[in-house]
């Protein structure tokens, strides 16, 4: 049994450079062996077996940015469960309590979005550069 801080991390400084050797190794004898052809068709983009059209550098919608946004909060909250369930057994109803309320706040949020219509894509035509909730603050701000 390794008992000094540097016996113990051998084996994880071995892994680190047995990953890094064996990456190293495969990139280099890619390009040692690989086959290179250059043409128009080669270097075009692909896009899932679809001739690309349009141009890279259109504008998305606020819509987009709001969901992702959001998708990184749900999945925080998500990351947060993990903690506590390993600590469940030895907080019994403590920890069942304090993720009962952690949930509620979080389900709160997402009913307020809901409500607000942040998730809603279906809009009119005049409505579809802004989701609900950013309308309504353009509305109230006057901008």
């Amino acid at each position: 049994m390794p008992t000094t801080t540097p016996e113990q991390w051998l084996p994880v400084l071995l892994q680190i450079a047995l990953a890094a050797i064996i990456a190293a190794a495969l990139v280099a004898l890619s390009y040692a062996i690989g086959h290179r052809v250059r043409n128009r068709v080669k270097d075009m983009p692909y896009e899932c077996g679809i001739s690309p059209t349009g141009d890279a550098r259109s504008r998305f919608s606020v819509k987009f940015y709001l969901v992702a946004m959001l998708f990184i909060l749900f999945d925080i909250e998500a990351i947060f469960l993990y903690p506590w369930a390993v600590v469940y057994k030895q907080l019994k109803m403590f920890a069942f309590v304090e993720m009962l309320i952690f949930i509620v706040l979080i389900l709160a949020g997402f009913f307020f979005i809901w409500k607000k219509g942040v998730l809603d894509w279906a809009h009119s035509k005049e409505d579809k550069a802004y989701p609900a909730a950013l309308r309504e603050m353009l509305v109230e701000k006057k901008l």
